[in-house]
């Protein structure tokens, strides 16, 4: 088993100077609104403020929020590194708030690699195993093992400077493994690739998690590795988690304005709107559209009596129709059309409001879309999402 469990988590830096708010000049936004929106109290900063979060054995559990939200600082506290200020975290039912980061069974793989110039890849590998005294035989087995299931065999006699990122990243991550850790903590390994790289390490980061009985903690910023990685996402935002859930999950059924906006390429497009009582159903109104939610819908927003309300509404591009019937969608003119081969990214400005539909091609049929053209649009019934304009929250939960 390889369990972990994270209880009212808190971790606070202590302040060592007073904050003094600045004051705004005219014309400027106030002070508050720029950087990161971190709890300060008395004892200091709030990096992480709340934190509840139990992991399966052999969960790949992904923290993604932007950067300063503290996913990098929970993960720091998981492997040790960090004190944590408040709370209990457990590592199969044991409690490990004390205990040195060595004998927690954890290894980690960093952002930039950490590997050893001086030493060979093989030796590299054969470093953790040797400091905990284990047999020769059995270091020669777990390092040829993990070689091969990362396909670095034949780098073995190389040294770091003599690899390309993906294979440095490879030999940080066989380092891990050979270990045989319970957990395997990854703070944003693959930041440092380019983008082709990028794809291919999460496809073997994959087929790893599937040939080792390892727990993972995978921490990034980038939620396309979320969403294609992750058992579950964990979404983090100012110190305090916004949303836990599937990838599908979190797509489908955000919380907030927060997760709806950050989960999501091109992110979900939010207009101002009136959420009406029609016959007995609920209507979304939006300039001269009337879009009836599913019947899903109709029964969330009904079991918590959502009363009639100036309203925010969320429709991710994909979910948007094109239709051309004026009176009864929404108008805009098209700013920029962008192909990208299977579909077109169409940049519509709206009554001032700027939003992205995407359009497949093989609809296309013979449209081109060309700056300055209009264009009427509606939403998709099962896909409109409706949001409390003051509190962000999703008014169906």
């Amino acid at each position: 088993m390889s369990t972990v469990s994270l209880k009212h988590i808190q971790k606070i830096y202590p302040n060592t100077e007073p904050v003094k708010p600045k004051k705004a000049k005219k014309d400027e936004e106030p002070a508050e609104e720029k950087g990161y929106k971190l709890k300060v109290t008395e004892e200091g900063v709030v990096a992480v403020d709340d934190f509840n979060l139990d992991i399966k054995d052999k969960e790949f559990i992904v923290l993604v929020g932007p950067s300063g939200c503290g996913k990098s600082t929970t993960l720091r506290m998981v492997a040790g590194l960090e004190e944590i200020t408040r709370g209990e975290l457990y590592i199969d039912d044991r409690l490990v708030n004390d205990v040195a980061p060595k004998d927690r069974d954890i290894a980690m793989v960093f952002q930039n690699y950490a590997l050893y110039p001086h030493m060979t890849v093989r030796e590299n590998l054969e470093f953790p195993l040797k400091l905990r005294k284990v047999p020769k035989d059995e270091i020669a087995k777990r390092v040829n093992d993990a070689a091969e299931i990362l396909g670095i065999t034949q780098y073995l006699e190389r040294k770091p400077k003599a690899l390309s990122g993906g294979q440095r990243q490879r030999v940080a991550i066989g380092r891990a493994i050979v270990r045989e850790p319970k957990v395997l903590l990854m703070d944003e390994p693959l930041s440092n690739l380019d983008a082709k790289l990028r794809n291919q390490m999460r496809a073997e980061i994959i087929k790893l998690r599937h040939r080792i009985n390892t727990t993972f903690i995978y921490v990034t910023h980038d939620q396309t590795e979320a969403m294609t990685l992750g058992d579950r996402i964990v979404i983090m935002k100012d110190g305090e988690v916004q949303q836990i859930g599937t990838p599908q999950e979190v797509f489908n059924a955000p919380v907030n304005t927060f997760v709806a906006g950050f989960i999501g390429m091109p992110q979900m497009n939010m207009f101002e709107g009136r959420l009406v009582k029609k016959d007995g159903k609920y209507a979304v109104q939006v300039h001269d559209a009337v879009i009836v939610p599913s019947e899903e819908k109709q029964k969330n927003l009904a079991a918590h009596n959502v009363p009639e309300q100036d309203i925010i509404v969320g429709a991710r591009p994909e979910h948007i129709t094109l239709e051309d019937l004026p009176g009864a969608m929404i108008a805009g003119k098209v700013d920029v059309s962008e192909m990208m081969g299977s579909s077109v990214h169409l940049h519509i400005n709206a009554d001032g409001k700027d939003c992205i539909i995407i359009v497949p091609t093989l609809d296309l049929n013979g449209d081109t879309f060309s700056t300055g053209s209009t264009v009427r649009f509606t939403f998709a019934p099962n896909a409109v999402h409706m949001f409390d304009p003051k509190s962000g929250k999703n008014l169906e939960f």
